[in-house]
């Protein structure tokens, strides 16, 4: 082999794992949504998760993205490590799919129709209409299926001239004495998980293998135990997805290596005994015959030991133990970045998770200012910091995931949470001053007039309506019912306004006094912010439905249209504060 033979071959290897990229890339963004729903919908029994794991991994054309991504899901608490098992078994059959589509590449035939099926017959075509997509269309769904036309291309294109460039060698003495190493089958276990583990993919391995097996030179005594070190060289990318992960997420990388471990020795030593006796491990093998091993191995481990997924749970809680520091919950796990529709579904569930925060903090902390409960304050700056930790760690993710590859719904999506997160952490923040207020009405004794706690009562069922509806709007992206946000927004400024001004008749009156009034004033400050910030997130809605992002110029431009007139109407009836009272009081209160 000369140097521009072993360059053509690293172009062709090259060539190939570049399509493979390409596919799986466009496939996953062209499918991911439906993908996400189904992971969470199918994985209640054994068989169905199973099937789920099989069907993600032949559409995405890597049983590693997959287990990577299954990895992230039981660290983010979305899977739990005995839902995990199952699927991670079908990706070990589902990888299987791509050694057949590349088995392909070796029809022989001068029969028309047959010779069709032949990738080099109609990869061309493929590769024209894959560009012409990914350029000229303006509808995502088809810019993503021509980049897994185009993908397609290219790998095939790799594959022919990887197999174009070794069949030369079938005669080269010096390569076949390469591959007389390979009689010994432990050697050929360890050359395969070798190879898989340094390019991190036993598709583009088992890819690799088919290209040889193309110069005749590879029995299937010695392709057998090279595909039985593929599988487990595979389990180092989920491994070392695993680092730093908690303590269920790292069991299940483990669960991958320890079942592909033992699927590969027990059927290492089935191969031992029967060789002898077999003279089909002498014949030499195809690109066709390379799929059909991968493929009966696969399937046989997966049937053999899906019925004991239960004791490989427990045999990997043995093997890592839950400690006593290992509480930590981590939110949200950057290894979903390999799969950003997945990821996105997650930074959406954890905005859900955030937005209920923020709401239940508000509404606790109002409910302290009647009925004060040191626990229930308590639980109000608990879940303050919770948001803190949300807005720090979905931030940088939301970051992070917004300089990959997206589709323009995705990136509106992205740009969405980045906006709301800050609108939800200060709501959290102005229901740990409500709570701070509660606590001095209360330590102080201050008690507000019959008056000020009816007045008060209207606004506070404001202040909840527009932070359910708020809400509501946001995690449904319901742009009719954002457009309902800001005028209760300007019902609550002007509550606010009115209960201002007969604070300022009763403090006149003489039947409060200033140090209640101050009282006063923070609560209403407070509960006017979070009216602020229920306005930000509804026209953060709108807004990004119409391709931009003003809060101003859209409050401005909404609030003389006629419907605008109609809600703010229908809202001021609706929360009318009762007729304000001239008598006096000679209590000290507000």
């Amino acid at each position: 082999m000369d140097v521009f033979t072993l360059l053509s071959l690293i172009g062709g290897i090259a060539m190939f794992l570049l399509g493979m990229h390409q596919m799986g890339l466009s496939l996953e963004k062209a499918a991911g949504p439906g993908l996400s729903g189904m992971l969470e919908r199918m994985t209640r029994g054994k068989t169905r998760a199973m099937l789920l794991g099989l069907i993600i991994t032949a559409v995405m054309q890597s049983s590693s993205t997959t287990t990577v991504m299954v990895v992230g899901f039981v660290n983010s608490g979305i899977m739990k490590l005995a839902q995990a098992i199952p699927v991670i078994m079908g990706a070990n059959v589902g990888t299987t799919v791509t050694s057949w589509i590349l088995s392909l590449a070796g029809i022989e035939s001068t029969n028309f129709w047959i010779s069709l099926l032949k990738p080099t017959t109609f990869t061309p075509v493929l590769a024209v209409i894959g560009v012409a997509m990914m350029m000229f269309s303006k509808n995502a769904r088809r810019r993503d299926t021509g980049g897994v036309f185009a993908g397609f291309a290219i790998l095939m294109y790799g594959m022919d001239m990887m197999t174009s460039t070794v069949k030369p060698l079938a005669g080269d003495p010096a390569f076949q004495s390469l591959f007389l190493m390979f009689d010994n089958p432990w050697l050929g276990l360890l050359t395969g998980a070798v190879l898989t583990a340094v390019i991190q993919s036993s598709s583009a391995s088992v890819g690799i293998l088919q290209a040889l097996a193309a110069t005749g030179a590879i029995t299937n005594g010695i392709a057998l135990p090279i595909i039985m070190g593929q599988n487990i060289g595979t389990c180092v990318t989920a491994l070392l997805g695993s680092v730093g992960a908690n303590v269920n997420a790292r069991r299940t990388a483990m669960v991958h290596l320890v079942f592909n471990i033992i699927g590969s020795l027990l059927f290492m030593v089935i191969f031992l005994i029967i060789r002898p006796y077999m003279a089909f491990f002498d014949v030499t093998t195809s690109l066709l015959g390379i799929a059909v091993i991968h493929t009966i191995f696969n399937v046989l481990t997966t049937g053999m030991l899906l019925p004991f997924a239960g004791q490989l749970e427990r045999l990997v809680i043995r093997m890592i133990p839950e400690k006593k520091d290992d509480s930590y919950e981590v939110m949200i796990d950057e290894r979903l970045l390999a799969t950003p529709t997945f990821a996105l579904n997650r930074c959406r569930e954890l905005m859900a998770e955030m937005s209920s925060l923020a709401h239940n903090s508000v509404v606790d902390a109002i409910g302290l200012m009647e009925n004060y409960d040191s626990s229930v304050a308590d639980n109000v700056e608990k879940m303050e910091d919770a948001a803190d930790e949300y807005e720090d760690k979905l931030g940088s993710f939301a970051l992070k995931l917004n300089h990959l590859s997206l589709s323009a719904s995705e990136g509106r999506d992205v740009t969405k949470i980045l906006h709301g997160i800050g609108d939800f952490e200060r709501i959290s923040d102005h229901a740990v001053n409500l709570m701070e207020t509660a606590r001095e009405i209360h330590d102080k004794g201050i008690v507000f007039t019959d008056e000020a706690k009816e007045e008060l009562k209207v606004l506070y069922l404001a202040v909840r309506d527009i932070l359910d509806m708020a809400a509501d709007a946001y995690n449904r992206d319901d742009i009719a019912l954002a457009r309902r946000v800001e005028p209760l927004e300007e019902v609550v400024d002007e509550l606010i306004d009115e209960l201002k001004l007969r604070h300022v008749h009763r403090l006149l009156a003489g039947t409060c006094t200033v140090e209640t009034g101050f009282v006063f004033g923070d609560l209403l400050t407070n509960l006017e912010r979070v009216a602020d910030h229920c306005s930000n997130l509804a026209v953060c809605v709108i807004e990004l439905s119409e391709g931009e992002y003003n809060a101003h110029a859209y409050i401005q431009r909404t609030s003389s249209m006629s419907d605008f007139a109609i809600e703010f109407q229908k809202d001021s009836g609706k929360y009318a504060l009762p007729k304000e009272s001239n008598r006096s009081q000679s209590s000290n209160d507000a």
